[in-house]
């Protein structure tokens, strides 16, 4: 559908899509600037800036931002355009294969805008599913919980192993068969076992009294 991209922002997001673009065989350019014969413009900057940018780019190449949370109207005044958000954590410790096999939340207003969100999706090898405008907060809300805070949860965790001097490496293949498992609940909490809880939170108590409050709050979300 394009040949000739250009990507704004060169952070995680921007340089992964940008070396799956030039994978795909495309003329990818990149910068502040876009090229002139641009037929796509991809913004991967920071949320509260692509209103500014694209405010900035001259009106006729189609424009996409990828963002989870932000509303395509943030690509105003542009009436082409789209957004496609990667489900996924990026790093820049690696490249374009990071995005193999991961999802693509899809926002758009025509049936045009439609194929190029699609378009877009399956050459960067995502998997794309259609966000409505109004629901991105909620949806990057999960997508939140899902990465960023298991990162917190791991944190948490390896303090609370380390109290026993356990490694935290040794958490790992705990949460990877967790994952592998399809996330089926298994622990004190699951059989019922509330003296094991109150063992718990009575060690908190003792050993790590900022955590209580979290351990509460999440033995609730988890309690059948």
């Amino acid at each position: 559908m394009f040949e000739r991209v250009h990507v704004v922002g060169a952070g995680r997001a921007g340089s992964a899509i940008a070396a799956r673009l030039r994978e795909r065989g495309l003329t990818v350019t990149t910068g502040r600037d876009p090229d002139p014969a641009a037929e796509l413009v991809v913004l991967a900057v920071p949320d509260q800036a692509i209103p500014e940018v694209a405010q900035r780019l001259a009106i006729g190449p189609w424009v996409a931002h990828v963002s989870g949370a932000t509303s395509v109207t943030a690509l105003a005044p542009h009436e082409r355009r789209f957004a496609a958000h990667p489900l996924q954590t990026l790093t820049r410790d690696r490249g374009a294969e990071q995005l193999d096999g991961a999802w693509s939340a899809i926002t758009f207003e025509t049936d045009a805008a439609e194929a190029a969100a699609r378009w877009l999706a399956a050459t960067l090898g995502l998997r794309p599913f259609v966000l409505a405008d109004a629901d991105k907060p909620i949806y990057h809300a999960g997508a939140a919980v899902a990465s960023n805070f298991l990162v917190t949860l791991e944190r948490v965790a390896a303090r609370l192993v380390g109290e026993a001097g356990v490694p935290a490496e040794a958490l790992v293949p705990l949460m990877t068969r967790t994952i592998e498992n399809g996330f089926q609940l298994t622990g004190p909490i699951a059989r019922g076992d509330t003296s094991t809880v109150d063992a718990h939170l009575a060690a908190l108590e003792a050993r790590a009294p900022d955590l209580v409050a979290l351990y509460r709050a999440l033995a609730e979300a988890t309690r059948p």
